[in-house]
Order: C-alpha cells, then structure tokens, then sequence
C-alpha cells in the first residue's frame, strides 16, 4: 500500500532522538556513532524499542552519519553499517523500518568539493544497501540544501521502489541554509516525486509552525514533522533543552491540526515526549491531502506561481538574434551570458530563457555549465531552450530548481521524446500549439493541440499544472488574419483550459517598420486577452512600460502602488531602450558575482589606483554591502560565497601586482579554523573560511576531527589571536566545551568563537566561548571585533 493511501486511515509516528540517548548512556561516542551499530548493537536496539515501547510505528535506522564521504579513512565500510543499522531495526519487528539518510556533510556542486554526479553516487550507494536489508521506506532528512535533497531523492528514485519522505531544516529567517523557502522546496521535491515532505531539527515546534503553515498551504503530498524539544543548553555539565515534553506535546497537538500526518521528535526528544505526543494526537482528525494545483516555477532560492500575474521570460540569452553572444560562445566564454542574466534580472524579467543552440559549438558541455553560472549569479528561475533531449535532461538533471522545458509539440514524437524527461526531473513543459500538420491558422484548431499536449502529459503522469501553452505568434506582414487567431486561442485557453499561457511577442512585427509600436501594442491585446507569460527583451522600457500600465488597469497592481512607485520622478516620459548602460565597477562585478570579470577591471584600475586603495574603497565596502544583503535576507548563502569568490580573483590581481612591485602583503591577522573531535562535519567552518579569507585574514584550516593538542600547539605556534570552532553534531558538543577549557587554560589571551547547528548564544555561553556566530557574516564581524 502507498504510502499517502496509509495516511488516509491512521496518522504514523516515527521515533525520537538517537545521540541524545547515547550521550547519557555512553561517555564517548566517537567519530563515527553508527560504528555501534556493529559493536554494540544490543545498545542501539534498546533504545530503538524504547522508542516502540512509547508507541513510535516508523523506527528509523542507526545509519543518519553513515556515508561514502564521511567514512573516508575509515575501517568501516556503508555497506557493513547501513545493513547492520537496518537489521537491528527489523529484528523488532516494528510497523516500519525507516533507513535514515542524513547529508553528506558538505555543500555539493559549484558551492563544495563534491559534484552533483558525485552525491548521487554516494546517496546510491546508501539506498541500495538499505534496500537490500529489508527497509520499508526512506526518510532523508535534515537537508540544509536543496541541491543535496535534489541528489538524495534522485539516486533514490534511480536504484529502489521505496517510498521516500524527504525533509528540510530552516534557519531562523523561515529558509534553509542555502536559501530555499517552504513554497521552494514544496516545488522542487514533489515534482521530484517525493511521497511526503518533512521538516526536522534545528530548532523546536514553535519557531517550525509559520514553516509548517506554508508548507501546507502548498503540499500536495503528506507532511513530516519532527522538532527538536527546543534550544540546548548547558546543566550541570550535561546537554538539555528548554522545551518540557508538556510544552512539546501542545505544540505538536497544534502541528497535527494544522495537518501533518506524520509526528516525531528529533535532538533532545526522547520515549516519553513520544509517548505524550502520541496519547494526545492519536485520535484528532485525519488532514485530508489534495492537489494544490499551483502551476510553479523554481530556483534554488525563489518560486514563481505562474498565471497569478504577469511574468515576464527574458529572451536575451539567445545567439540567433545577438552576434556578441554568438561570438563569445564560439571562443567558448560565458561572460556575455553571465552579463545578459545579470542585466534581465536588474531590468524585470522574472524568469530567463537559455538557448545556446549553434552548431559549431559543444551545446551540451555549454550549456551546462551556462546553467551552473547564472543559477549562481541570479535568483530567476530558468527555462531551458534546446531542440535537443540529451541537453535537456543532462541540464535538469543538475539544475537545482524546477524549470521550465522550452519546448514540446503536438507532434508524437516530440511529446515521446520529452514527456518522460520531464516526468522525471519535475520540470514545467512549455507546449506549443502545432504539429505535424505545422501550425494551424485558426484558433479552434491550435486549442484541440492544446488539449492533446495536456492529455498526452496526463498519460505520462505529469499534471495540467506543469504545462504552459504558447498559443504562437506569426508575423502580421506574412498572415494579417491569424493575429486574431492568435488572440482568440488565448481567449479560450484562459477561459477553458486555465493554464498559463506564453507568446515570444516580437515575433508580430517582423518585416514591418516601427516594429517596437506594432510589438508593445499586440502586448496589450494578448495581455487582456489572457497571455500571462510573455517572452519580451525585459531592457525594452516600452514594453516594459505596457505590462506596468495593464497591472495598474487590470488589478494585479493593488492601488497602482508598483506603477506609481515606477514613474513618481518621471517628468519627461520613460528612458529608451537603446539607452547604453554604463560600464560596471569592480565594487558592482563583486556585488552581482561576475567573477569572469573581476580580474580584468582590477588590472586596469591598478594603472591610476594604489592596491590599497582598491581594496579599502571597491572590495571591502562590495564584501560588506553583500554581507549587509544577507543579513536581512535581500540574498541568500550562494550569493554571498560567489562574490567573496569575485573579491578573491580581485585579490589575487592585487596580490601578484604587490608582489611584482617588491610591496610587502600584511594579512590582518591569523585564525585558526577547526571542526572539533568527534565530527566530521565542515560546511560552516569552509564557508567562513572563503569569507574571511575575502576580507584579508590568514586562515589555518586544521580540518575537522580536530584534537584540543593540535589546537593549542597551532596557536602556540603562530601565536594565533582568534580561533573559530565548529561542530554539528549533538554528540560532539561536549568535545568543544573540552577543548574549550584547555584552549583556555594553555592560551588565555586568545578569544575563541564558536558555531554550527547545535549552537546558540547562550549554549555558546555556557561551554565558555567568547563569541556565538550564526553565519559566516557574523563570523566575518567577530573577527573585525578581535582585530581591529
């Protein structure tokens, strides 16, 4: 039976914390905690049937850490502890064994050391063991990025049949670390086809509840939910938390009515807030799960719902239409992309057409890796421009976000060739209204295409709600009379179909003059007509200029607030379009992440500027306005590596230019950075890593699993003023609070800060840190503080 078919009958309840429990029955746990999997098992499942004993139906395996990149080096292999984890599960007999799958414990892709491909593998190699021992299900949870929960969920799907819940933790701003809100990941993971999504630790049932009413509100698959039992905090040498199990239990009696489906607790959660919780929402109404229907587009960090408003697709990224873009992709440069991204976003355009088709050039490679450098360099969602499959999928398979398919037909084989792709990776499929006939004049006709390209999807299991329609656009110089085709296809789509509709405008006036009056006033038509999604050159004010006026007339602009806001200081009408733009500063290369930019505008600056000059007034105040932007969440965790990433090909100019010159390079200071014994976590410190070496520090990066001795004998050594501790895991925290003493104790006068996910100011406090950093922003101003 399936899983969403069991939640109609009964909510489930999954299991509590596991290192919590260990942490109290063992004074060390070690590097590697499922290793006790093997060597002590009778202790994992003692505590696996506590869990039963308080009521708990889905037990999760012992294997969360358990992973190729993490178990380098060591005498255990996944296999050996994935098996073992799963076994001494259903060796109880439970009504589910879950095999737990927690993140590899680093960022992947273009933010980490491990590709996209690579993460799949190691998620593979994870699933199929625990395939293979008899689990039940697959809950992969406590994602930080979207990226990775795109990996995990993909190599699932590929190797087991399994059910797969898949779950998310958030910062305190209501988004993951890398960026994704609840309505992003709702759009990513279900198309994805995840069977549930959940949301887990990082913080208690209070502070998940605003999350959970958004992801409700968008789901259209069950909900996971397992909180932690609030903050922790230090007592009489022993890890607590701050929310009581009665405490908890409201919560969570509030969460059931709001509509998850599946409860449990995660670090510091123990048997008896399950068996509370359980007693208490065991016999509240079931939450009835339906279709949500909305039609989503996504990056990492932003989704659209397309046909509430006017979206705009930029068209710019186009060779055929732009002879320096074709040049430089020839040459095999993407710096004209990157520029064209950078631009539409600034200028309106809400998602970003990518069509690299020329035929002289590597499209897939190119494509690629086009995709990889604007999904870092701007929050538009994407759409995919390509007549060719195998560049589509290799695209999507990668991208992460939900994009858009540009395009399928009426044609069979068109619809075979890319229906399944789409399926697969959860992307939106932009139809087009002909087939093998060609395009049809009258509108009847494109309609019933319309109606085919829908069903047809249905049959390949992807919904009405991922398909656009274009209803096309063919010249009035060439065929006067299907202008009003045109017209009326849309009117009957909006009316009958209800799908979001796209038209690539100019393509009205070719061959006419005046082309821009014939574009912006058929915008006007198709707009009332029911077009939502048009593909325009967002930098053409005029037609920029219609959208804002039919918003203010149609209603979408509420009290004409963004019109009026638009042309407030407008005394003589709007700018043209052809208006050049001026040449950006390397403080703004910086800010936007142009990093193919940034060593070209810092060499020329070096003929009329001092080094110093350049990096006290452009990198430093762009590094400090980006930081700014990531406090108060204008961007995101990407935004903020890629240019501290722009800032170091800067530094690097300045660095070799000094160097040549006989100029002597002062670092502001040295800190060490280290993971501390026990965790072989290391997303956090490399991240702070990248930005303070950004901001002119010397970094001594000891790695992770460090030991107190080798921290002490650095800063012996180096006479270190600063250093930076990180752990993540629960387990681990009494190893700070050691290290920290002895830091202490050998080295005085060196401040010490700490972070990672477990951490709080108050925890921070009371394990004897001078500084608590959040982010590597706070980190960054910390060290401003200790140096300066």
């Amino acid at each position: 039976m399936k899983l969403e078919e069991i939640l109609k009958s009964k909510r489930l309840y999954l299991d509590g914390a596991m290192g919590s429990l260990l942490q109290h029955q063992l004074e060390s746990i070690g590097a590697v905690p499922e290793a006790l999997n093997l060597t002590d098992p009778e202790l994992i499942k003692g505590i696996h049937q506590l869990y039963m004993d308080a009521g708990a139906n889905i037990i999760l395996s012992n294997t969360f850490g358990v992973n190729g990149y993490k178990l380098k080096g060591s005498a255990y292999t996944v296999a050996q502890l994935v098996t073992a984890g799963v076994k001494n599960v259903k060796s109880l007999n439970p009504d589910f064994t879950a095999l737990d799958v927690g993140p590899l414990g680093t960022l992947i892709g273009a933010l980490g050391e491990v590709s996209f491909d690579q993460a799949v593998d190691y998620f593979k190699e994870i699933i199929q063991a625990g395939d293979q021992a008899g689990a039940d299900l697959i809950i992969i949870e406590t994602m930080t990025d979207i990226c990775e929960a795109r990996a995990a969920l993909i190599a699932a799907k590929e190797v087991s049949d399994l059910p797969v819940i898949v779950s998310m933790t958030y910062e305190e701003n209501s988004r993951t670390l890398t960026g994704s809100d609840a309505l992003t990941v709702v759009a990513i993971l279900e198309g994805l086809g995840a069977d549930a999504i959940g949301i887990n630790c990082s913080t208690g049932p209070d502070a998940m509840l605003p999350i959970i009413k958004d992801l409700i509100r968008y789901a259209s698959v069950p909900l996971m939910v397992e909180p932690n039992a609030g903050l922790p905090q230090m007592k009489d040498g022993q890890t607590v938390y701050d929310i009581s199990i009665d405490q908890f239990t409201d919560y969570m009696v509030q969460i059931a009515e709001m509509g998850a489906l599946i409860l449990g607790g995660c670090c510091g959660t123990t048997p008896d807030y399950i068996k509370k919780m359980k007693q208490a929402t065991k016999d509240l109404p079931l939450y009835k799960v339906t279709d949500k229907g909305f039609t989503a587009v996504s990056s990492s960090t932003k989704t659209i719902i397309l046909g509430e408003d006017i979206d705009i697709i930029g068209e710019c990224i186009n060779p055929t239409t732009n002879p320096v873009l074709k040049a430089s992709l020839r040459q095999g440069q993407l710096s004209v992309v990157s520029q064209l991204a950078v631009d539409q976003k600034k200028d309106g355009a809400s998602i970003l057409d990518i069509n690299l088709g020329l035929p002289d050039i590597d499209e897939l490679a190119m494509m690629q890796e086009a995709v990889d450098t604007v999904s870092r360099l701007v929050d538009c969602p994407l759409q995919i421009d390509s007549s060719n499959p195998e560049v589509i999928e290799a695209v999507l398979r990668t991208y992460p976000g939900k994009a858009i398919i540009n395009s399928v037909n009426g044609k069979k084989s068109s619809m075979d060739k890319i229906f399944p792709i789409a399926n697969k990776y959860g992307a939106l499929v932009l139809g087009l209204t002909m087939d093998e006939s060609g395009i049809p004049s009258l509108a009847n006709d494109r309609f019933a295409i319309a109606e085919k390209i829908i069903k047809t999807a249905q049959s390949h299991g992807i919904s009405k709600k991922n398909i656009l329609i274009d209803a096309l656009v063919l010249t009035a110089s060439a065929q006067q009379a299907e202008v009003r085709e045109t017209i009326k296809t849309l009117e009957k789509l909006r009316a009958e179909l209800g799908v979001p509709t796209v038209l690539g405008v100019s393509n009205i006036s070719f061959g006419l003059p005046n082309r821009e009056l014939l574009n912006r006033t058929f915008l006007a038509m198709a707009l009332e007509a029911g077009l939502t999604t048009p593909i325009i050159n967002p930098s053409d004010q005029e037609m920029m200029d219609t959208i804002k006026a039919f918003r203010a007339l149609w209603g979408l602009d509420s009290q004409c607030i963004a019109y009026a806001n638009a042309y407030k200081d407008s005394s003589f009408g709007t700018v043209k379009s052809e208006t050049a733009k001026a040449a950006l500063s390397l403080k703004e290369i910086i800010e936007d992440g142009l990093t193919d930019q940034a060593a070209e505008v810092t060499r020329t600056l070096l003929n009329s500027r001092q080094p110093l000059d350049i990096v006290n007034n452009e990198i430093v105040p762009a590094l400090d306005a980006v930081g700014d932007a990531f406090e108060t969440g204008q961007c995101f965790l990407p935004h903020l590596i890629f240019a501290a990433e722009t800032a170091q090909k800067a530094f690097e100019v300045i660095k070799e230019t000094m160097l040549k010159d006989g100029q002597m390079q002062v670092a502001k200071g040295k800190i060490i950075l280290a993971t501390v014994e026990g965790d072989v976590h290391d997303i956090g410190k490399n991240i702070l890593k990248v930005i303070l070496e950004n901001y002119g520090y010397e970094i001594l990066d000891l790695g992770k699993d460090v030991k107190a001795e080798a921290i002490i004998a650095t800063i012996q050594a180096e006479d270190i003023k600063l250093v930076g501790l990180s752990a993540l895991m629960t387990t681990t925290v009494k190893n700070m609070q050691k290290i920290i003493t002895e830091i202490k104790a050998g080295c005085p006068a060196t401040t010490i800060m700490v972070g990672g996910a477990v951490l709080n100011p108050e925890y921070a406090k009371t394990i004897g840190a001078d500084y608590y950093g959040k982010d590597a922003r706070e980190g960054a101003s910390i060290a401003k503080m200790v140096f300066e």
